[in-house]
């Protein structure tokens, strides 16, 4: 033999001795405690010590296996290796737990590839799970780090149809209805509006924005805030007309944009080209009042008809733009203070009532009411977004745990099964079940704690992926993921849980043996019992239930997702940039600024490469919108609501959108002109009643007590989704750019091109810049919007897809394991089947028989249990419902077929047995 080989033998020699002298001097330590525990019972019974070490060493009746232990275990009685008697029972317990943490680590460690496969699971069950609920704590149940958050509350506004104009994310009131709540609610001691914007930094080119606060004078003080540095917005600087004041800074943006430069106090900060005051910065714990986004600026909201100088939200009775909050009196609650508000609601209303309106809008707004909210955890309407579906998915992560659980309960049901000799021999030596359940008990909970703090680490991870996976570059959603005592309690809990879920049964298991058969060597131990074998069984149709549950879903959210994506929009949206010019500091006058976008158009028209580009009013599928009420005398509709759009020509052309009769928009549709429209079909057929629309005229009302304006249909296009590619078709009326707009100081156009999108973007700037060098310009490309718009439904189709599949495999590898362990169980009976003939295909379509069973056991289960909890998140699919017979059939089908590839091996395994071999073991 060549001496590198002797030496490798050697070396795995000696590695061997070690290990079995490590393991034999943990059994000596375990059985040495159990000794300890019989010899205080003796002497806390009234025994003398010395008779109590000669029982223990009459008792000592170690087998065979055991016989080398033997000497050891006398000298520890010899010795008096005891815990004195006279010890009380809290510090026996605690010296009892003790032993059991060392001894489960020194057991981990004997058997390294166990703990590793247990603790990973657990990792990934528990880290998911945290992760989730992390994301749900930051959503839902985190506090706004303000002082005494639980007094604060916001002000809803209670109507079945909105009228007016929203232009930011809250849109709750008008500036009229604030000053009017301001003045005659009694609930808070202070309130405060506010509203959001985006603020252009730079001074022209390619617009570079700071996320911003509008905040009325009590904002602050209402949230009990102190600076970091400076001082905050107060009241005395939002008196009205007060023009260009001053700004406060978050905490972040004065670190990204400033450097934390404690001098930056009292310069100025260029917002839309206006120069503001630096006054302060706010803590770094304050991010803003919505959960998911944050704020670089905060301005007081009277410099707002400043910046907004031609079509001011403050002057405008119409237009919804603010929020408030406030904080309530002690005496005071939400319901208390809703019904204070709605008793003043009549004479508020009233007040504000836009002299615009016509009878019926008068009406409707007349009965508007308030409610008063809890805002602890802030006020945001993107809770509603996120929140559903993160509890979908803890839901899902939790069934994926509890599939990884039964695979850790079979691990430790085959782990008690080789120890059951052990166990015995602790049990004739004169160890209590109680403290043989409590050891098992005790290494089960240190896999599970090792595994929350592994779980607790992904999560940090997997909490960060989570919210850049949902999240886009130019305006990332912001979530606080540090822990807090409510993540650690759920992590906690879900450890706890675990450790029962997967050491219970196993451990009660272990301690129902019978030592007097298990010591003789002629009983094959309680796992081969019917309750064993059974446990285990109900264990893989459990996996096998729950995974079909999730592959189903995960198919569910997959195929939704997919069918979003290509959803038949009506409209073309690869290909189409989406560029807008804003010309308000150019100060062209007001009269010119059609001309102007009309040059503007044309100049981007002749960009080499562009095929086509056109102007709109509202960008499709952007979830922004604009409605107006028509008549038609003749077909008695008096007020119907329809969306509108005003676009230039061509637009049709660049979204593709079919011309199915009339005409386009043409450059002779001006001002003086007869005003034009044209309609989709879906007009014709809900408005029209079907009939031909060209010729027919519709009414709008003008504001300002104006004479109702006349518009006739000149063409009819195909149908187009609206706001969002989750809606269904609906009216529309587009009227030319020309005559029903133009005077505003903003252009959007949409460009279709086959070139690059980086250099249509430099053309474009280089044109913009050859125009007027002031313009400011912003780009998206609108398929990549879209999608931006469906980041729920990705992070579901995503993440229940993986749950899913891990969900799948792990149900397998029970399969597998639960096949393997029959194999072994049923040796001897496999055996003698084939000692009296029977074939190799009848030993294994045997044993697929038992493993097909189960299969179809689960199905049968996880089949009602869809169909029975799918209305649950119906509301979440598009295109596809929870009984969808494809989707059923794809997870039953790979389930199967998983099940079955698993079932072979051992299957084969058996077939293999040598029925010689076994005849003479037995």
């Amino acid at each position: 033999m060549p001496d590198w080989k002797r030496e490798v033998r050697e070396a795995l020699g000696s590695a061997k001795v070690k290990a079995e002298a490590a393991r034999e001097e943990a059994v000596v330590e375990e059985l040495a405690q159990d000794l300890a525990d019989r010899y205080r019972d003796l002497v806390l019974e009234g025994a003398e010590e010395e008779a109590a070490l000669r029982r223990l060493r009459g008792d000592l009746r170690v087998p065979g296996f055991l016989m080398g232990l033997r000497p050891r275990l006398e000298g520890r009685c010899e010795r008096g290796d005891t815990v004195a008697a006279g010890v009380n029972e809290r510090e026996r317990l605690l010296t009892g737990v003790q032993h059991d943490l060392r001894l489960g680590v020194r057991l981990l460690r004997f058997n390294l590839g166990f703990a590793l496969v247990a603790i990973l699971s657990l990792t990934l069950g528990i880290g998911a799970n945290t992760a989730i609920f992390e994301l749900l704590d930051a959503v839902l149940l985190r506090t706004l780090p303000v002082a005494a958050p639980e007094q604060l509350a916001e002000v809803k506004l209670i109507h079945a149809e909105r009228i007016g104009n929203s232009v930011a994310r809250q849109s709750i009131l008008s500036s009229a209805q604030w000053q009017e709540i301001e003045k005659q609610q009694q609930a808070f001691s202070e309130i405060a509006a506010w509203s959001t914007e985006n603020f252009n930094l730079g001074s022209g080119g390619e617009a570079r924005y700071a996320k911003g606060l509008w905040v009325s004078g009590d904002f602050f003080n209402v949230l009990r805030l102190k600076p970091q540095v400076g001082r905050l917005l107060t009241k005395s600087d939002d008196a009205k007309g007060c023009g260009v004041r001053g700004v406060v800074l978050s905490n972040a943006f004065w670190q990204r944009e400033l450097g934390g430069r404690s001098d930056v106090i009292g310069s100025t900060l260029l917002l839309n080209r206006l120069p503001f005051q630096i006054l302060g910065i706010t803590p770094a714990s304050f991010s803003g009042l919505e959960a998911g986004f944050t704020f670089d600026v905060a301005l007081p909201v009277c410099s707002e008809p400043t910046l907004h100088r031609e079509e001011p939200y403050s002057n405008d009775g119409e237009t919804w733009w603010l929020a408030a909050i406030g904080r309530l009196k002690p005496e005071w609650t939400v319901e208390r203070a809703t019904m204070q508000l709605n008793v003043v609601a009549p004479g508020i209303f009233a007040a504000t009532l836009p002299s615009s309106y016509d009878a019926a809008a008068r009406e409707h707004y007349l009965k508007f009411s308030f409610r008063v909210l809890q805002a602890a955890t802030g006020v945001s309407d993107s809770k509603a977004t996120f929140v559903t579906p993160l509890f979908v998915l803890l839901g899902i992560s939790g069934l994926v745990l509890l599939v990884a659980c039964g695979n850790l309960t079979n691990l430790m049901l085959a782990r008690a099964s080789a120890r059951e000799r052990e166990m015995a021999l602790r049990v004739t030596l004169g160890a209590s079940r109680g403290r043989l359940l409590r050891q098992t008990l005790v290494e089960s909970l240190l896999l599970a704690m090792i595994g929350a703090v592994g779980g607790t680490a992904l999560a940090q991870v997997l909490g960060t992926g989570l919210v850049s996976f949902i999240s886009h570059g130019d305006d990332p959603l912001f979530l606080p993921l540090s822990l807090d005592w409510r993540v650690l309690f759920f992590t906690m809990g879900l450890a706890i849980l675990t450790c029962l879920l997967f050491g219970i049964a196993p451990a009660l298991q272990a301690t129902r043996c019978d030592p007097g058969t298990v010591l003789k060597g002629g009983g094959r131990g309680f796992t081969s019992e019917r309750q064993g074998l059974t446990l285990r069984r109900g264990l893989i149709v459990s996996q096998v239930t729950l995974s079909l549950v999730l592959l189903v879903g995960a198919l569910l959210f997959v195929r939704t997702f997919r069918n979003l994506v290509s959803v038949n929009a009506g409209l073309q949206q690869d290909g189409v940039l989406v560029a807008g010019f804003n010309f308000s500091m150019p100060s062209i006058p007001v009269a010119s600024r059609p001309q102007f976008k009309r040059d503007l158009l044309a100049d981007v028209r002749a960009i080499p490469g562009v095929e086509v580009a056109a102007q709109a009013e509202i960008i499709p599928l952007s979830d922004s919108g604009w409605n107006r009420f028509i008549g038609i005398p003749e077909l008695g509709i008096s007020r119907k609501l329809v969306d509108f759009n005003a676009v230039s020509d061509r637009y049709f052309q660049t979204l593709d959108i079919p011309l199915l009769e009339g005409r386009d928009f043409e450059q002779s549709d001006t001002a003086d002109s007869p005003a034009v429209a044209i309609v989709n079909e879906k007009f014709m057929r809900e408005v029209l009643g079907g009939a031909n629309p060209i010729g027919r005229t519709f009414r709008t009302r003008q504001p300002g007590g104006f004479p109702d304006k006349l518009w006739e249909i000149v063409g009819l296009v195909g149908d187009t989704k609206y706001r969002d590619i989750r809606g269904e078709f609906e009216p529309i009326i587009y009227v030319s750019e020309s005559q029903g707009a133009g005077s505003d100081s903003q252009s959007t156009l949409l460009i279709r091109s086959g070139e690059n999108v980086s250099a249509l973007i430099a053309s474009i700037k280089d044109t913009a810049q050859r125009i007027n060098p002031e313009m400011v310009l912003n780009f998206s490309v609108l398929r990549t919007s879209v999608l931006r718009g469906l980041s729920r439904e990705r992070l579901m189709a995503t993440l229940s897809g993986f749950y899913g599949a891990l969900a799948a495999v792990l149900a397998m590898v029970g399969i597998y394991g639960i096949g393997s362990y029959m194999v072994i169980q049923r040796r001897s009976e496999i055996g003698i089947r084939m000692a009296i003939g029977a074939d190799k295909m009848s030993i294994v379509r045997m044993l697929l028989g038992d493993a097909m069973r189960l299969l179809g056991a689960g199905l049968v289960i996880g089949v009602v249990l869809v169909l029975g909890a799918g209305r649950l998140v119906q509301a979440m699919l598009y295109g596809v419902k929870v009984n969808d017979a494809v989707s059923l059939s794809l997870a039953v089908g790979a389930l199967a077929v998983a099940a079955m590839c698993a079932s072979l091996i051992p299957a084969a395994r058996a077939a293999g047995v040598q029925p010689v071999e076994v005849l003479r073991g037995e």
